[in-house]
C-alpha cells in the first residue's frame, strides 16, 4: 500500500521540493517537446490543443489541431461556424461532446466576454466543457496563473514520485501545488506532461533517463511500474446495432443524431438498437418507422462493424434497404436528407459509420 502525502514529504529530505522543481525544469529546457501549441501564447489556441489532447494521443491530435486552427482561427469564428462543419473538422477524434462544448463556450465566450478569454478561474469553470484540468492548464500556460493541472501522464509521475498506490484527485493536487515553482506553472505543468509521456511511461519507464530519480521513492522502493495501482474494470456492455441504407433514385438516406448524447450532432445511417426477441430485419424495421415514420423493406447486407466506445462495445450490422410507404420526417432524429453518394463525404459520420461507407464505396468499385 502506498504512503500519504505526508508520509512521503517526510521521507524526502527537506530540501526536496526545491530541487524536484529545479530539476525537472531543467531536463525541460533541454528535452521539451516542440508541440504547434507551444508556438503560441494565444489562449484560444492554447485552448484548443487542450480539449483535443484531453481523450487524445499528441500525434494524433497534432494534424486535427493545425486543421481546426486554419478552419477556425479564433473565438468568432468558432461561435459563428454550423455545428456540421465544426463536426466535419474534428471527424475521427472520437468524444465528440469535446467539439459541441468547445462551440458552446466559444459562443458564451463572445457574448459575455467580447471573445476574450477569462482569466478568472471561477469564469473558466463556467464554461460549457471546460473542467477542473483544462481551466489549470489555460491558467498556467496561457495566463502564466499558478496552477496545478494535472493530466494521466502528471498523475502517474507524482504518484510514482511518492510511492502513492492509489491516490485520490485532491491529494495529487495538494502534492502538485506543493511542488509548484511560483511563475513557473505553465512550464512546470508541461513539464511534468512530458517527463510522464516520454520517460515515466506506464510501463518499462526509463529511471535511469529520469531527472526525477533521486527523489523518486517507488524507485527506491523498485515498483515504479506497479504505481499508481490499475483501477479495474468490469466487462463492457455490448449491444447489436441495426443500421439502414435506404436507396431511391440513386440517392440515399442520411439521418442526424440529437444534438446531445453520444455521438450527437453526428450524421448516421438511421437505424438503432436491437431489442430482446427481435431479429435484425424487425429491428431496423421498428427503429425506421419510430425515428423516420416511414415503411421499409430490408434487402442484403451491407457490412458488419465492430466498434468499442468509452463504455459499451456494438456490432453494427448494415443492410440495403428500400423505401415501401410514407416520405421521411424528424420523428426520432434531428434531421434527415437525401444524398448522392458520392456527397457522403461532406458530412461528418461516426468511425462505424464511416467503415459502411468504404463498404458502400467497394461495392461500386471495378472488381
Amino acid at each position: 500500500m502506498g504512503v500519504g502525502h505526508r508520509g512521503c514529504t517526510a521521507r524526502l529530505r527537506p530540501e526536496a521540493g526545491g530541487a524536484i522543481a529545479q530539476d525537472l525544469l531543467a531536463w525541460f529546457a533541454r528535452e521539451r517537446r516542440d508541440l504547434p501549441w507551444r508556438r503560441t501564447r494565444d489562449p484560444y489556441a492554447i485552448w484548443v490543443a487542450e480539449v483535443m489532447l484531453a481523450q487524445t494521443r499528441v500525434a494524433t491530435a497534432i494534424p486535427y489541431y493545425e486543421r481546426f486552427l486554419a478552419r477556425f482561427p479564433d473565438v468568432a469564428a468558432l461561435a459563428a461556424a454550423p455545428l456540421d462543419e465544426v463536426l466535419k473538422a474534428w471527424e475521427g477524434l472520437g468524444y465528440y461532446a469535446r467539439a459541441r462544448n468547445l462551440q458552446r463556450a466559444a459562443q458564451e465566450v463572445l457574448s459575455r466576454y467580447g471573445g476574450r478569454i477569462p482569466d478568472d478561474p471561477a469564469a473558466l469553470r463556467a464554461l460549457p466543457g471546460v473542467g477542473a484540468y483544462t481551466a489549470a492548464a489555460l491558467l498556467s500556460i496561457a495566463f502564466g496563473r499558478d496552477e496545478a493541472a494535472l493530466d494521466g501522464n502528471a498523475r502517474r509521475v507524482l504518484a510514482r514520485l511518492y510511492a502513492l498506490s492509489a491516490p485520490g484527485a485532491e491529494e495529487l493536487r495538494s502534492v502538485a501545488q506543493g511542488l509548484l515553482p511560483r511563475g513557473r506553472a505553465g512550464d512546470w505543468n508541461q513539464a511534468l506532461m512530458d517527463l510522464g509521456a516520454t520517460v515515466c511511461t506506464p510501463r518499462r519507464p526509463r529511471c535511469p533517463a529520469c531527472p526525477l530519480a533521486p527523489h523518486c521513492l517507488a524507485r527506491r522502493q523498485g515498483t515504479p511500474e506497479q504505481l499508481p495501482a490499475p483501477r479495474r474494470r468490469g466487462a463492457l456492455p455490448h449491444y447489436q446495432v441495426c443500421a439502414a441504407v435506404i436507396e431511391r433514385e440513386g440517392c440515399i438516406l442520411i439521418a442526424q443524431r440529437p444534438p446531445d448524447g453520444l455521438l450527437g450532432g453526428l450524421w448516421e445511417f438511421p437505424g438503432g438498437k436491437q431489442e430482446p426477441g427481435e431479429s435484425l430485419e424487425e429491428c431496423l424495421r421498428r427503429e425506421i418507422r419510430e425515428e423516420l415514420a416511414v415503411e421499409i423493406a430490408v434487402d442484403a447486407p451491407v457490412a458488419t462493424v465492430e466498434h468499442a466506445y468509452t463504455h459499451l462495445r456494438i456490432t453494427l450490422h448494415a443492410f440495403h434497404c428500400r423505401l415501401l410507404a410514407g416520405e421521411p420526417q424528424a420523428m426520432g432524429v434531428a434531421d434527415w436528407r437525401w444524398v448522392r453518394p458520392a456527397e457522403l463525404g461532406r458530412f461528418a459520420f461516426s468511425a462505424a459509420d464511416r467503415k459502411v461507407i468504404a463498404a458502400l464505396g467497394r461495392e461500386h468499385s471495378p472488381s
